[in-house]
């Protein structure tokens, strides 16, 4: 039986005409979906759907690649209600595999589970053949150093019979006496540890001190006998709703010593904020499962990266954390439904220092202590806080833009005089899903393309490959898996050439073979698709870009112009005098495609720069230094909050914004470096302007 290769979010076709008992089955986070007989193996559907599902051993059971993760409950976002029932029940081969070799709570193996009713499966990031290319790397700036948890060498004084003072007391005596630090407290775990260290290490310890910018007494996380040098360490992290990037920090020096990233898991109960809040408010227990599932991966990624580095978790001292308000939420085990509906009320919006261990996080130190930065707004979180702490909106001469691209964009606009901030629900376009052919950033996914003017014809580079497609020697170098799909910066590029090129005109209408003189369009149904790549006589992909992967990206583009929009129309402001993208996906996105699109607002081209992933540097900005703590949350409090939720202008800008670049903006500066066609594709089949619009699906 064979199923769909429907794109994700479109509607599945019947697969083998004639038998009835079928089941939906949807794949996340690639979105594909497609109907099965009854009784198919779950990797069998994923083959033929072309998910990225790994297997080495021939679907035996042997080799554990094809781990999934099924989701139970009302997904509205597909349209699925997933039940328990919807796999077939675990056998034996799964059970001999996790008595061996042990298996997650919740997993199944995909040559195993056979498929007997609509179901959702996630394929997680260890079970995809062509991993995600996390690229949120830490930022190498120099970090002044004043850390909440240090080391300290002190030399306490031996027991007396005429001195009944405990050993915790006099470690207490040293430590101000030798260090100058008023007032300790130690948890039952560390009194354990406190006597036979002193009585190992001959009355001399090492302790790590934990005091934070918030006064009270200083804190003993752990201590060892003698002199420690096995260092100690913080982990940053940046909690996004598509991934979750970590970076090992060396608390002595700022350094960081392993980075890595995975996706969000949560991404199985729906793409968005919204859909996942849509899940806890219709799934009883969903926002507790969506919760243990975000602190499984984090847990995950710091026995990853102190892996990596080579060190013990038990190193691991300090965790900041940086997120979005729902993922703050989920995080915390709190439900979001609050802020699913207006007024969008945080259960608290303040700064958080609380034990690591409190809220789910195992991997690190017993003691280990977590900081969560302030909130901005019940739809500006952490992140966009960090965002401020590590670009400095508030101490800028000029006027300066910084938006941080994601499934939710946060933006600050604002100067020494005021500093403005707003979120914007651009979705997940610009990450690759939604998108006809899109995919995850991972090894074979195109992200930078250009198309001839003239000729119409495309060439084009993907991740892992540093050679263009027109150039000798790029099918070798593009490895066996070869071209897979198209990433979001290579969509960015690709509609931005296509409009550059006259394949699209302003109104985001793609041209028919005929008006342009090319067969690189073809027709799809009563719109046009233009072909990037067409491997389909190899047995490969065909990968175009649809009308409907245009409307998808007008559509996340002209929301995350619109949120800049009305941050200047509060500024009382026409222009900008620089724009900062943040983010991964603003890191790999050029300045003139982002301009072409009408992404952000008009500005000189050499004043948009990128900040990487600028919600990371401000979590290890604060992981290393508490008066950044202490200013970000000062600052945060004079920061000025825009609902775009409740501003009725915010749809006005969004229409005007949906035209490429813009309805009215004439958008002088990019006209000074770019000539964009002034063609209209129409019904009447030619290429002048007028005529009737063809309506587009």
């Amino acid at each position: 039986m064979q199923g769909t290769t429907s794109a994700t979010d479109t509607a599945e076709t019947q697969a083998g005409a004639g038998n009835t008992a079928q089941a939906l089955v949807v794949f996340t986070p690639s979105g594909r979906r497609g109907r099965f007989a009854l009784g198919t193996p779950v990797l069998t559907a994923a083959r033929q759907l072309g998910v990225d599902l790994d297997s080495v051993c021939g679907g035996r059971g042997i080799c554990s690649k094809c781990q999934i993760a099924p989701g139970f409950g009302e997904f509205a976002k597909h349209g699925v209600t997933s039940r328990p029932e919807a796999l077939s029940a675990w056998n034996s081969v799964e059970q001999r595999y996790k008595d061996k070799r042990g298996l997650i709570d919740g997993r199944r193996l995909g040559c195993q589970a056979r498929i007997m009713g609509d179901v959702v499966i996630d394929v997680p990031p260890e079970s995809q053949l062509h991993r995600q290319v996390i690229r949120k790397d830490a930022d190498a700036r120099p970090v002044a150093m004043n850390p909440a948890t240090r080391l300290y060498y002190v030399e306490v004084a031996q027991p007396d019979m005429h001195d009944p003072s405990g050993d915790l007391e006099r470690l207490a005596d040293a430590l101000r006496l030798q260090w100058q630090i008023d007032a300790v407290t130690a948890a039952p775990a560390v009194l354990r540890k406190l006597q036979p260290a002193l009585r190992q290490g001959g009355w001399a310890v090492s302790v790590a001190i934990y005091r934070d910018h918030q006064g009270g007494p200083a804190r003993v996380l752990d201590i060892w006998p003698g002199f420690h040098d096995g260092g100690l360490y913080g982990l940053a992290v940046d909690l996004g709703s598509t991934t979750i990037a970590a970076h090992l920090t060396d608390l002595s020096d700022g350094r960081v010593l392993a980075a890595s990233g995975v996706m969000n898991p949560q991404i199985r109960f729906g793409e968005d904020l919204m859909s996942r809040v849509s899940y806890a408010m219709m799934n009883p227990g969903g926002d507790v499962e969506m919760t243990r599932a975000v602190h499984s991966a984090i847990n995950a990624l710091a026995w990853s990266v102190a892996a990596e580095a080579g060190i013990d978790t038990a190193l691991i001292m300090e965790m900041v954390l940086v997120c979005n308000p729902v993922m703050h939420h989920l995080f915390l085990g709190i439900d979001p439904v609050e802020l699913g509906q207006a007024p969008f009320a945080l259960a608290t919006s303040s700064a958080l220092a609380l034990p690591a261990r409190e809220a789910g996080i195992d991997a690190l130190n017993a003691e280990a202590r977590l900081y969560i930065l302030p909130c901005i707004a019940g739809h500006v979180g952490a992140d966009a806080a960090a965002v401020a702490l590590a670009q400095a909106p508030q101490e800028s001469d000029d006027l300066v833009l910084i938006v941080d691209v994601g499934t939710n964009a946060e933006i600050l606009l604002g100067n020494r005089e005021k500093v403005l901030a707003c979120s914007s629900p651009t979705g997940p376009a610009f990450e690759g899903a939604q998108i006809s052919s899109g995919q995850r950033a991972a090894p074979g996914a195109i992200e930078r393309v250009e198309i001839d003017p003239v000729t119409k014809e495309p060439r084009f580079r993907v991740i892992g490959c540093s050679i263009w497609s027109d150039e000798p020697g790029f099918a070798e170098a593009a490895g066996p898996a070869g071209v897979t799909g198209i990433c979001g910066s290579g969509i960015i590029e690709a509609v931005a050439e296509m409009r550059m090129a006259g394949i699209v005109d302003a109104a985001g209408l793609i041209g028919s073979a005929a008006q342009l003189g090319s067969d690189r369009l073809i027709a799809e149904g009563r719109t046009q698709a233009y072909v990037l790549h067409d491997a389909r006589a190899t047995g490969g992909p065909l990968i175009s870009v649809t009308q409907g992967d245009i409307r998808a990206i007008q559509l996340a583009k002209a929301a995350l112009y619109a949120g800049a929009r009305l941050l200047m129309d509060e500024l009382g402001v026409d222009r900008v005098d620089r724009v900062v993208l943040a983010g991964a996906f603003g890191a790999h996105v050029s300045a003139k495609h982002a301009m072409v699109l009408g992404m952000i607002p008009d500005c000189r081209l050499d004043a948009v720069t990128s900040a990487g992933n600028a919600a990371g540097t401000g979590a290890r900005l604060a992981l290393c230094n508490i008066d950044a703590r202490a200013g970000i949350e000062a600052e945060v409090a004079r920061i000025h909050k825009i609902e775009t939720a409740i501003e009725p202008r915010f749809q006005e800008h969004f229409v005007a914004a949906s035209a490429l670049p813009h309805a009215s903006d004439p958008f002088p500066e990019l006209a000074q470096v770019v000539t964009l066609p002034q063609v209209t594709h129409n019904t009447g089949g030619s290429g002048a302007e007028g005529g009737r619009r063809r309506r587009a699906r």
